[in-house]
């Protein structure tokens, strides 16, 4: 798992100075998912529906070892091939294996985030697969060899000047194309894919312990496509998406639907819980579900961290975090963005690889807001700021400069001595402080008032 930058900070300035185009791009499509997300919310009481999803998924992560044991059960009774993937390692084992056995030479997958994650096209393309992404945004930037975005959207970033000037080059379009005509570009070439491709893999939304199904979520089709056309599919499933019962699949659907796009439920919901054959003609010869771990047992062990893992991946608090708004997601370094990548990366890669992710947010709690399954994002975020305090990987002058701010506030009569110092408020909105000097590179520093506020406060504030 390769991280792209250690240096959020860093990454951001040079794309805001490179590809500036990209702020608003980010801006305007996430705002359109997060209007979307709030029309969809305002047709019911989003509380308690909440409410009952985090208890869903807490209950099926803390009897997670029981549940995934019964999935396993339940998808070899109905001839399908049960994995169990520690590391990314083992799962370039695993579909080593299945290429081999089947000479696999064309695969088309559907978009996973858990594939981003374990370098699935890197690993097959170096074996000599051909791999095609079938969802647009992740044929565009395949295209354009580019990491997603978004989780929802990979290609936000990207206008349509973009798609039209990319595809004009790579697919022979007119330069000045239209949308539709864009589309019809990419479904020629995705066509010819899905009927020579020996191989078809696709992540899961959902794995169903009871019943051993895994539940697929899309507007596109095209995983339908990739699920059931070629004789081998191949399904990457985290540990942490397990639900407990079949009557849990349809709510949180619906809850995740509403999260992501803003529909009431995805276009298309796919059903998979073996291979085809007897009496059921369609779908692959053989299906194999590859269960991944990943880090994800060492999270779930973590006390203060574990409630991360409910996440449904809806890209609710990328949308609604102005952080994320502002850059996108390419300068997060690695695959999650926004504010459940600042507090996953951490989790999965290590603190001290991922730093500043958790300080790459302005704790207003909109994240929270809006989090389908209830994760305490600003809670996680502080917690691994106070980490990276306690493990000294914050830089020295900072923690100096707070200590001191402490030891002046903890003392009325020391904190009123300086505040009656002149240039006591200039020295506070100075840039060369080292707290001050960050905030104030990318906006306007603050003001000093000319009365402090004991003052105003004694005077009585109006």
């Amino acid at each position: 798992m390769e991280v792209r930058s250690r240096s959020y900070g860093e990454a951001a300035r040079r794309m805001l100075a490179e590809e500036p185009g990209v702020r608003d791009a980010v801006s305007a499509a996430a705002g359109t998912f997060h209007a979307h997300r709030e029309a969809a919310f305002a047709e019911l009481d989003e509380g308690p529906l909440r409410d009952w999803a985090r208890d869903v998924k807490s209950h099926a992560l803390t009897h997670l070892g029981a549940c995934l044991e019964e999935a396993e059960a339940r998808l070899l009774e109905r001839g399908a091939h049960v994995h169990w993937a520690e590391s990314a390692e083992d799962v370039h084992r695993i579909l080593g294996e299945v290429v081999e056995a089947h000479g696999v030479k064309v695969t088309v997958k559907a978009k996973s985030m858990l594939s981003e994650e374990l370098g699935v096209n890197a690993y097959l393309e170096g074996r000599g697969v051909r791999v095609f992404e079938t969802d647009l945004g992740e044929y565009i930037i395949q295209l354009l060899g580019e990491p997603p975005s978004h989780i929802v959207g990979p290609a936000i970033h990207r206008s349509l000047e973009d798609i039209r000037a990319l595809f004009h080059e790579r697919l022979g379009t007119a330069p000045d194309a239209e949308p539709d005509a864009l589309a019809a570009a990419a479904r020629a070439v995705l066509r010819e894919a899905f009927l020579t491709a020996e191989m078809g893999i696709s992540g899961g939304n959902f794995l169903v312990a009871e019943t051993g199904s895994v539940v697929l979520i899309e507007n596109e089709g095209n995983i339908r496509a990739a699920t059931s056309l070629p004789r081998v599919h191949v399904v990457l499933v985290g540990i942490e998406k397990v639900l407990r019962r079949w009557s849990d699949v349809a709510p949180m659907a619906q809850l995740t639907s509403r999260s992501a796009t803003g529909q009431r439920l995805g276009t298309f919901v796919t059903v998979i819980q073996g291979p085809g054959g007897g009496s059921e003609p369609d779908g692959p010869q053989e299906l194999h579900v590859v269960l991944v771990d990943n880090g994800r047992t060492g999270v779930l062990a973590d006390p203060e961290v574990w409630e991360a893992l409910r996440c449904v991946r809806c890209g609710a608090c990328l949308n609604v975090c102005p952080v994320y708004r502002q850059t996108g997601g390419h300068p997060y370094g690695w695959v999650y963005s926004g504010p459940i990548g600042a507090v996953l990366s951490p989790a999965l890669l290590g603190l001290e690889r991922t730093l500043p992710l958790p300080f790459a947010s302005s704790l207003c709690g909109a994240c929270a807001d809006v989090c389908p399954v209830r994760i305490p994002l600003p809670e996680l975020l502080v917690t691994w700021r106070r980490r990276a305090v306690d493990a000294g990987l914050t830089p020295s002058g900072e923690g100096y400069l707070s200590r001191a701010f402490a030891a002046v506030a903890e003392r009325p009569w020391l904190y009123a001595l300086a505040s009656r110092l002149p240039g006591a408020g200039k020295a506070l909105a100075s840039r060369r402080l080292p707290v001050v000097r960050h905030w104030t590179e990318g906006r306007e520093g603050p003001r000093p008032s000319p009365k402090s506020f004991l003052r105003l406060w004694r005077e009585g504030i109006e």
